[in-house]
This record gives C-alpha cells, structure tokens and sequence, in this order.
C-alpha cells in the first residue's frame, strides 16, 4: 500500500506525568488577586483514569463581605461563611501545606489559569503571615497548553467550553472541587491528544509553558491595543505560573 492506514499510525504514549497529577482550585470574593480573598478551595490527587486518589475540599471564611455577584458564581454568601467557615489563615496555611508536599514528591500540580490561583494564595498566605510558595513547580496550565497546541481554534477557552472540546464532563462549574478535577482530566486529555509533541516531563513542560504564556500575553496585548481596549504602551502581565 502507499500510504499508512489508522491501524498502521505508530502509537503514542501519553507523558509520564499524566499518570499522577494533583488539582488545585480556588473559588473567592473577586477577580483581584492582591486584594481578594479565598472562599472555597480544592486540592486533591488524581490517578491515570482520572480518578481522585487524594481530595480535600475547605470552606473559608474570608473575613469580608461576599459580593453578590461572586455568591452568584460560586454559591457562597457571606452569611454561610461566617456560620460554616472556617478562619481564613487556617485554611490557607493547610492550603499551601498541601500544595508544597505534592511538589516535594514531585507530583504536578493542574491549575486551570494558574497565575490567578496561586498569585491569589500568594498574597493570601502574605496576608496571614504564611510563607507563600514563591516558585510552585512544576505547574500544567490546561489553558496555556491548549492555546499552545491548538492556537487557532475558534470560541472561548473557559473550562468549561475547554473540557466539552476534549469530552471531559464538568458537572457544577465554579465549584472548586468540580473545577479542579476537570482540570486535572482535561490536562490528561492533552497529555493523549498531543503526545507526540509534549515534552517528556513535567519539569521540561513548565518551562515550555513559561515561555508560552509570555507569548500568549504579547499576542493578546497586540490584539487588544489594535480594538482599542488597550493603550499602545500597555502590555498584559505573561509571568507564569504566578505573578
């Protein structure tokens, strides 16, 4: 025969990172990540199918009011979190002390945007007096790999529409637990859509995607300056995976 059929494609196995991989997500009071504040958090550990292996959910009360408009996204209202919460320096404290133990062993950790989640527990954990991670790594961002891979597809790049791409079920977005499982699946999904041309380790893959990211920004920095939303002069923050 000239050409290769399916059956005769050479097979590719997905990195060996996708094998283990912890989760991580935040749901909060806003959109700031200097000023706002942790209301639920997930981390948790899934296996190569994807099931969750380690899962620890906390509820906080973040010491301020809730807007309405965060309560609405997420189901949290100020007054369920004072009742139900717990101190906010505790749940950050155990936050960051997971998250720095699944490193220590390196394990990845999946983060869907993660310069917003772990720049917000940054200056959460400097607000209580915690030592923040300052570098987490290694990180996979589902976000900045997809843009990486697959740079001209059409349509939003929400988890949401980013996991019906891959046929990962998200059910109850904006619950951090749902978001970081999701996640977690979507970032092995890639892991099998893109083997052949994904670095080997989870190391090599964070570097990559620190340079990624930059490239992501300058493009999108280019693209809003031309429709206006932004100043010639202005450029969006690429620093990955925390700013």
């Amino acid at each position: 025969m000239d050409s290769a059929t399916p059956a005769m494609l050479p097979l590719f196995e997905r990195p060996e990172w996708t094998r283990v991989v912890g989760v991580f997500d935040l749901e909060t009071t806003g959109v700031d990540v200097s000023s706002d504040r942790i209301v639920t958090a997930h981390v948790g550990v899934l296996d190569s199918s994807g099931t969750a292996l380690q899962a620890r959910d906390w509820l906080a009360d973040p010491g301020v009011a809730i807007p309405d408009g965060a309560s609405a996204i997420h189901g949290v209202t100020t007054e369920h979190a004072r009742a139900f919460g717990r101190p906010a320096p505790e749940v950050v404290g155990e936050v960051v002390a997971m998250l720095r133990g699944l490193f220590a062993a390196g394990i990845p950790v999946v983060a869907y945007n993660a310069p917003y989640d772990f720049s917000l527990l940054k200056y959460e954990a400097l607000r209580h007096g915690i030592d923040p991670l300052h570098d987490p790594a290694p990180v996979i961002d589902p976000l900045v790999v997809d843009k990486a891979y697959d740079r001209w597809r059409r349509g939003k790049r929400t988890l949401e529409v980013v996991a019906a791409h891959y046929a990962v079920r998200l059910d109850g977005a904006h619950d951090a637990s749902a978001d970081a499982v999701a996640a977690g699946r979507v970032a092995q999904a890639l892991g099998e859509r893109f083997a052949p041309w994904l670095p080997p380790t989870a190391s090599e893959l964070h570097t990559r995607q620190i340079g990624w990211a930059r490239a992501q920004a300058e493009s999108l920095s280019e693209y809003f300056v031309k429709i206006g939303r932004l100043d010639p002069e202005e450029r969006l923050d690429g620093s990955w995976p925390i700013r």
